[in-house]
């Protein structure tokens, strides 16, 4: 096998085992459970780090939710729904909990330092949904 997509591979295990909560990494997503979307639109001198957001941010996130965080998931923007349009969103976070109020007791002591790290890897303001989750 080539070097190169050996070396792909193990970054890519790597990559996601690291955004993995260490306490429920096979936690399946059930009905009932919320899911706090995280969404970074696109626009005119929008920038985005993926690589700070994978590495750094996301995995702070873990740590600080701890067993209240159930699954975490990160998709990085690539095409618009045709090929002249461009990307709606240069990134989505998904942060699954049993309930909102795991959620939001998980949340609040760690939001100032949350929102505080924003600037680190983007200018973009996300917009944020919690849903519940139904399939």
């Amino acid at each position: 096998m080539n070097i190169k997509i050996i070396l792909t591979t193990l970054v890519t295990i790597i990559l996601f085992t690291s955004f993995q909560p260490k306490t429920s990494t096979n936690t399946e997503i059930k009905k009932g459970m919320v899911k706090v979307t995280i969404l970074y639109p696109n626009g005119d001198g929008k920038t985005f780090d993926m690589d700070y957001y994978t590495n750094t941010h996301m995995p702070m996130l873990a740590n600080l939710f701890g067993d209240a965080l159930k699954q975490l998931n990160i998709d990085k923007g690539i095409a618009g729904r045709t090929p002249d349009e461009p990307v709606p969103y240069l990134a989505i976070g998904y942060l699954y909990f049993d309930s909102l109020s795991a959620y939001q007791e998980a949340f609040a002591p760690n939001a100032e330092k949350i929102v505080g790290d924003i600037p680190n890897y983007t200018n973009i303001q996300p917009v944020v949904q919690i849903s519940e989750v139904i399939k």
